[in-house]
């Protein structure tokens, strides 16, 4: 079996460049993941992170949990769920305007850590961003630019906790789906596993490793690249026992950015390839992912074809 991409990210200032290069790129066309070391974002805090995280899940969402379990009869279920995932989340925003202030039962330590956790993931989403732009031979700075709209993009960090579950057979953790946005920046737990991602038809699981930074491929990223680069299937399968922790960072386009198939790769490509991805508004296609976010992508780009946006598509500035 293929071993899954682990890039080490203080190569690239190397003599070793060329091939952290393409790990990368192969990572992005084969797999729409990979994992990176040396990223940036020191074990200090990523350690930091981690503890007050499972801290809160403990204080504040265990019991919320245990009690929504009850009230649905989940531990009794003979039958597969397919309308619930086994996890207890919150959701803090960081760009464009950030919410970790007005996110109820967080200790202040908290929130000033995740501000600053927010703050290096940012600049680690922007850093890979320009390295997938000299792979796809793109100017610098021009997914960032795609991404922007009018107010900058969208930053978010879903906070999430898998309890053990009595029934993995028969209730998902998370269940499958492509993620809908940008680039993904993944904080999760080292030792208790779940994430799966689907290649060549089969379930893979993503190694946790202590320290490390899963990242992932959105619906946008697919799109801008024309396919090139692909947004994949994943899930989370739920354990019997240890409670996995996982901090999802989305890096993805502002809600009024225009999303369309980069020219330049367009140009690239034959003569009588035809454009196969549509362009539209991020935010219209957040309304139609939200209702479809567990079934297959296609349909969705479908969609977006058929209502194909007018608005005017001039060049994206990189200056």
């Amino acid at each position: 079996m293929e071993a899954f991409p682990v890039v080490n990210m203080e190569m690239h200032n190397t003599e070793k460049r060329a091939a952290t290069m393409e790990k990368i790129k192969d990572a992005c066309e084969n797999w729409g993941f990979f994992e990176v070391v040396n990223h940036g974002v020191s074990h200090e805090l990523l350690d930091t992170v981690e503890r007050f995280t499972k801290e809160h899940y403990k204080k504040c969402m265990e019991q919320r949990f245990k009690e929504m379990v009850a009230s649905k009869g989940l531990e009794a279920v003979q039958t597969e769920i397919k309308d619930l995932d086994w996890e207890s989340t919150f959701f803090l925003k960081h760009l464009p305007v950030s919410n970790i202030s007005e996110v109820p039962d967080l200790e202040d330590d908290y929130r000033k850590i995740m501000k600053e956790f927010a703050d290096k993931l940012e600049k680690l989403a922007e850093q890979l961003l320009d390295l997938l732009c000299e792979n796809l031979g793109l100017e610098q700075g021009y997914l960032k630019k795609a991404f922007y709209g009018s107010k900058g993009p969208t930053f978010g960090t879903k906070v999430s906790n898998y309890p053990p579950c009595p029934k993995p057979d028969l209730i998902k953790g998370l269940r499958a789906h492509t993620d809908a946005g940008g680039i993904i920046l993944l904080f999760q737990d080292d030792k208790v596993s779940g994430l799966q991602l689907l290649k060549d038809g089969k379930w893979m699981d993503v190694p946790p490793m202590r320290h490390s930074i899963v990242i992932n491929l959105g619906d946008q990223l697919e799109v801008i690249t024309n396919g090139k680069y692909k947004s994949v299937e994943h899930r989370v399968i739920a354990q019997t026992d240890g409670n996995r922790m996982s901090l999802a960072s989305f890096y993805n386009p502002g809600s009024d950015a225009v999303i369309y198939p980069a020219p330049e790769l367009l140009e690239k490509e034959e003569k009588d390839n035809k454009l196969i991805y549509p362009k539209f508004v991020f935010e219209d296609y957040m309304k139609l992912y939200a209702g479809l976010k567990f079934q297959a992508k296609e349909p969705r780009f479908e969609a977006m074809k058929a209502v194909e946006t007018t608005v005017n598509l001039g060049p994206i500035a990189t200056v």
